[in-house]
């Protein structure tokens, strides 16, 4: 009712002032605001969740290697490597969590030389779990052994989480030379008594 009323005003403005200016029609239909009811609807117009940055899978780290070298043998703590036997190799020490992973440069003895973690390196919360950060921070923990004279190191992975390979191919990528790859997770064969059955 209202907007006829406005429009019959403008049409009488219009042809009164028609001599001088060119008339042109008014459109008065309502926008058409999307008002969502539907819950589900408004959830599907939402933009996906953003879980962070997935990042490869599955990598090879050497495929030239074949079955019988994966193994070590009774010869392997004397092998030279650069003229360094492999005993006494620095050894790169990942320990993996699922909301963190911790590299720790330490030489043949065990004396740590170099520490670094994902939240040294500045990733927080749960960006300090993924992929990515372990990988950023086994760069920069690469990178540093090399400023320290290391070039090449045996790797020992600890622990299961979203790190382990990304942090071994960081080593990798940050030009360092690895000789070993030994995983030392701890497996307990007798984990600790079930809970007793519950009584209904």
């Amino acid at each position: 009712m209202a907007i006829n009323q406005i429009n019959r005003l403008f049409k009488n403005l219009l042809l009164q002032s028609h001599k001088t200016v060119q008339a042109r029609s008014l459109f008065t239909s309502p926008l058409n605001l999307r008002d969502v009811v539907d819950r589900k609807e408004m959830l599907r117009s939402m933009p996906a969740i953003d879980e962070g940055t997935h990042g490869e899978k599955s990598i090879d780290i050497d495929s030239s290697i074949t079955k019988r070298d994966i193994f070590p043998t009774i010869d392997t703590p004397n092998k030279l490597f650069n003229g360094i036997p492999f005993k006494d190799l620095p050894i790169f020490n990942i320990r993996v969590t699922r909301n963190n992973t911790i590299l720790c440069l330490s030489d043949a003895k065990g004396t740590p030389k170099l520490i670094r973690s994902c939240g040294v390196e500045g990733f927080k919360n749960t960006k300090k779990g993924t992929n990515i950060a372990a990988q950023a921070t086994a760069i920069t923990a690469g990178t540093k052994a090399l400023d320290q004279g290391y070039k090449i190191v045996r790797v020992r992975v600890r622990g299961l989480g979203p790190g382990r390979m990304a942090a071994i191919k960081g080593l990798q990528m940050s030009g360092l030379d690895i000789v070993s790859i030994t995983d030392s997770t701890r497996v307990s064969w007798t984990g600790p008594r079930p809970r007793k059955q519950r009584k209904l």
